[in-house]
């Protein structure tokens, strides 16, 4: 009899809930993590409360958070996103175990990011999302930043006029989060948390966040290309919205905010829809099916030309056995 790997068993994937049907963050600071069962819990100075770590999008760690090894296990077998994040939670860095056994999205974004005509094409659709009703067939990237940049800065003007809050322009400092006014305080606070919900989508689709279209040179390009399609429904708004109420602290109440409005939507289930729409063609679909993304755990070999073939099997040609043979007697 085979010797068992020591360690807890994996969770199997079947027992695992979608990516577009978890809950979108929690986000916790000073506390200790830690595992029960299948469960990660949460103790500080309160008492401990248990959270479902199959059915969690992301996990935000903000300061005085200390973590388990168990804790980490779980949450990577279970994939989950983890993230570590600073004072008013708005530095990001590091996510867990994508929930995806197949590469064929991976594959799939890099072809396309790596083709300056395909690159483009997506580009445009992700314009198409943000602002529909537009020509822009025809539009260099050069005019579709002009024609963002001049909608966002409108949005920007028109919840200013709707909340009364003063807008001048997007200001803030990376380092001095309360340099900044209350609106980019808030806008700071909703993005990231906004980011945080988006990797943990683009992890557990096993995309690479690195791999932007629009953005580039950034281990998280592709994060803010996919968030930027929902700033204008979520972190503006909220943001505004915050910042007229003049509350004292705004990143914890911004964080809130956007977790409750996730809550009461459909955003994961619409993150998973849209990003898998920007990567994939109707082709794909027909070819493969609508879950042939999520196929657990297989394993091919590319055999050139396009074509894979099955792994685990000895591909034995005569003719190079019979060359090899010569050249060992040759050497002898």
């Amino acid at each position: 009899m085979a010797k068992e790997i020591p360690g807890a068993k994996p969770v199997p994937i079947g027992q695992l809930v979608r990516a577009q049907d978890r809950l979108s963050f929690v986000y916790l600071e000073h506390c200790v993590v830690h595992r029960d069962a299948n469960a990660i819990t949460s103790r500080d100075v309160k008492g401990t409360v248990h959270l479902p770590a199959a059915a969690l999008g992301a996990l935000l760690l903000g300061p005085g958070t200390t973590v388990s090894q168990q804790a980490m296990v779980l949450l990577a077998e279970s994939g989950s996103t983890v993230v570590w994040v600073g004072e008013q939670g708005v530095r990001y860095y590091a996510h867990g175990r994508s929930l995806a056994r197949s590469s064929r999205l991976l594959e799939t974004q890099a072809a396309l990011v790596s083709n300056q005509r395909s690159r483009l094409r997506v580009a445009r659709q992700m314009y198409e999302m943000r602002f529909p009703g537009e020509d822009i067939s025809r539009l260099t990237m050069q005019q579709l930043r002009g024609r963002e940049g001049a909608r966002v800065r409108r949005l920007y003007r028109q919840h200013s006029e709707r909340t009364g809050v003063t807008w001048t322009r997007r200001d803030y400092d990376t380092t001095d989060f309360n340099d900044g006014t209350p609106v980019n305080q808030a806008l700071s606070a909703a993005n990231t948390s906004l980011y945080g919900v988006v990797h943990a989508v683009i992890v557990a689709l096993g995309c690479a966040s690195g791999l932007g279209f629009v953005h580039t040179g950034h281990a998280l390009s592709f994060v803010f290309d996919v968030a930027d399609l929902y700033k204008a429904d979520i972190s503006i708004p909220i943001a505004f919205d915050i910042a007229a109420r003049g509350v004292a602290d705004v990143g914890a109440e911004t964080r809130r905010a956007v977790r409750d409005h996730m809550k009461g939507s459909t955003f994961l289930e619409s993150c998973v829809r849209d990003i898998k729409a920007l990567l994939t063609e109707d082709d794909d679909l027909v070819e493969y099916g609508p879950e042939a993304f999520e196929d657990p755990d297989i394993v091919m070999l590319w055999d050139g030309n396009g074509r894979t073939v099955s792994a685990g099997i000895s591909y034995e040609d005569p003719d190079d056995l019979s060359d090899l043979d010569d050249y060992i007697s040759d050497e002898s």
